[in-house]
């Protein structure tokens, strides 16, 4: 009987290890620009070529994902949306 105990308490203590694993995934990439931001366009993908406009920043994304969720800067840079569409 107490085997059958332990074994439910290792079932349901493994489920919510997956659980929480999935939630800290999910926080971890979201980022203020990407989940806010709209669709990211061609031109907040590509980067300037030499001589060609720097792309704008939003600083509002970028001070929202310093303050919130430090990581969400390295993705909205990764994916461009940070940067302002043209």
């Amino acid at each position: 009987m107490s085997r059958l105990i332990i074994n439910i308490n290792f079932e349901k203590m493994k489920k919510l290890k997956n659980v929480i694993a999935i939630g800290l995934v999910a926080i971890m990439m979201s980022s203020c620009a990407t989940v806010f931001g709209g669709k990211i366009t061609a031109s907040q993908k590509t980067k300037p070529q030499p001589g060609e406009q720097q792309r704008e920043i939003r600083v509002g994304a970028l001070i929202a994902d310093i303050l919130l969720f430090f990581p969400g800067v390295i993705v909205d840079f990764a994916t461009g949306a940070i940067y302002k569409p043209r």
